[in-house]
């Protein structure tokens, strides 16, 4: 009978822990979002982002149809000081792939950790200009040296769009 009850008082002790833990109020969560991330590319990087809110209300459509989550039309993005507005580099035509129509992922500069970082991006269209020569490009320094010899050209629509990064290089949120 002695050799039973240490093992009585550890299981006593154990269910006391419990009962008292489970008691325990719990703090309020916080409560969390589900959204859909697109992949793209940051300095030759995989990275994934979020669609939030567009300048234009077509843009706004086409990327809520694309991603099947409500990106808002905010037409005020449009007057955002240049200063706070980093680049995105969207694809017309090239390799086949996920980007808003239908070709290779975007292209983001200044990714979170560098100083030109912000989630407002000012969309850059791509349009290469011998479908033969098409390629992946993954960084703005790809496409700028792309651009420079002649082989593709980029136009400013003069949208924004909200696009936070949800996780880079060296990051998440």
């Amino acid at each position: 009978m002695k050799k039973t009850q240490p093992i009585y008082l550890i299981c006593a002790f154990l269910f006391v822990i419990l009962l008292v833990v489970a008691c325990t109020p719990q703090g309020e969560q916080m409560p969390t979002a589900l959204l859909p991330a697109g992949r793209a590319w940051a300095e030759g990087r995989e990275i994934y982002f979020v669609h939030t809110e567009a300048s234009d209300p077509d843009v706004a459509k086409l990327l809520t149809d694309m991603m099947a989550s409500p990106v808002l039309y905010v037409p005020g993005l449009a007057s955002a000081p240049a200063t706070a507005v980093a680049q995105v580099y969207v694809f017309e035509n090239g390799p086949k792939g996920k980007g808003p129509f239908g070709f290779q992922a975007d292209v983001f500069d200044n990714p979170p950790g560098t100083a030109g970082y912000s989630p407002l991006r000012n969309v850059n269209l791509v349009k290469w200009a011998d479908l033969t020569k098409a390629r992946e490009l993954k960084s703005v320094a790809e496409i700028m040296a792309a651009q420079a010899a002649g082989e593709l050209t980029i136009t400013q629509p003069g949208v924004i769009v909200n696009m936070p990064f949800v996780v880079w290089d060296g990051g998440k949120r």
